[in-house]
């Protein structure tokens, strides 16, 4: 138990340690979270995007074909 607590302690440098761990994984937990968020962002705007020229082109296709039918 003694070794366990000694880890612990870090050699009296517990107080600096131990903060800047949890900060380090806070900042990568908020790093994931946000890339997370972005990309499912981007992927709505490049769906969003999508559907608009798809039905772009297909308005024109069919203009074409009218125009060719008169």
């Amino acid at each position: 138990m003694t070794e366990l607590a000694n880890f612990f302690h870090m050699g009296g440098y517990a107080w600096y340690v131990w903060p800047s761990m949890a900060i380090t994984f806070v900042v990568l937990l908020a790093n994931v979270w946000f890339s997370k968020r972005q990309f499912k962002s981007v992927l709505r705007e490049t769906a969003t995007r999508s559907k608009a020229l798809a039905q772009k082109h297909a308005q024109r296709r069919s203009n074409k074909t009218t125009e060719q039918s008169s």
